[in-house]
């Protein structure tokens, strides 16, 4: 992660809130003073935005959990009949717990949620986990979604082989690893765009495998680009295929 990625505070009011954030995922809080030239989060009015001041048109990420793409999926998503949910193994009188081990933007993991599961994130990029962190408290403040968020969502911050251990099983383990894209930059959507500059590729998402098998009781589910090989070259049991991705799907009962 380049050092100069840290927390700018717009407005005072949000002072405290960016201070507790950063002492989550091991940042420092600076003052917002004037546009910066490279790449920060910034605590805004609205929330946590990461922002890229090289390449401002690309505009600013957030986790938005109550509008959006998110509210979009839960709506008018499908419900349990979606790729996800039947990866996971959702279906009638059977609502799993799942460990999100790659939580990215917790875009997934809320989609579970809504449907019913209790999920656990892990991060362990700080400036995502810092994201995940503000999202997760405007969640946990809206009338419409704040109870479930709270009886369903927990987040960790750390690396998801150390994480993993220290949880109790579940009887999912969901993977999303990042993968090199084969799109030309501009037609890959801007959260990946940024996020390949400050989170990178899993290098180690093949030995991620083997632990994520031993903490699931029922399944692991990794979700991969449709060009991609299974991870670590390991053939799944089946598979469930999207437009541009699918879910290989590793039975454990």
């Amino acid at each position: 992660m380049p050092e100069s990625i840290n927390i700018l505070c717009e407005l005072t009011s949000q002072l405290a809130h960016a201070k507790a954030v950063a002492e989550q995922c091991d940042l420092e809080v600076f003052e917002f003073t004037k546009q910066a030239e490279a790449m920060w989060l910034v605590m805004t009015e609205r929330g946590l935005v990461l922002r890229d001041g090289r390449q401002p048109k690309l505009g600013d990420v957030t986790v938005d959990w109550v509008e959006g793409a998110v509210a979009h999926r839960r709506n008018f998503g499908g419900g349990r009949g979606q790729a996800i949910a039947k990866a996971c193994g959702l279906k009638s009188g059977q609502t799993p717990s799942i460990i999100d081990a790659t939580a990215g933007l917790g875009r997934d993991a809320m989609v579970l949620a809504s449907l019913g599961c209790r999920v656990s994130l892990i991060e362990r990029s700080p400036v995502v986990a810092a994201l995940l962190f503000d999202g997760y408290r405007r969640a946990l403040e809206n009338e419409d979604i704040g109870d479930w968020v709270s009886a369903r969502v927990a987040l960790y911050h750390g690396h998801a082989l150390d994480v993993l251990k220290r949880l109790e099983c579940h009887d999912v383990v969901y993977l999303d690893p990042m993968y090199p894209h084969r799109q030309k930059s501009a037609q890959v959507k801007k959260e990946m765009r940024v996020f390949q500059g400050v989170v990178g590729s899993d290098a180690d998402a093949d030995a991620l495998l083997d632990v994520a098998l031993s903490k699931a009781t029922k399944r692991v589910v990794v979700k991969r680009p449709d060009y991609a090989e299974p991870l670590a070259g390991k053939p799944p049991h089946h598979q469930i295929k999207t437009k541009k991705n699918r879910f290989d799907v590793y039975m454990l009962t």
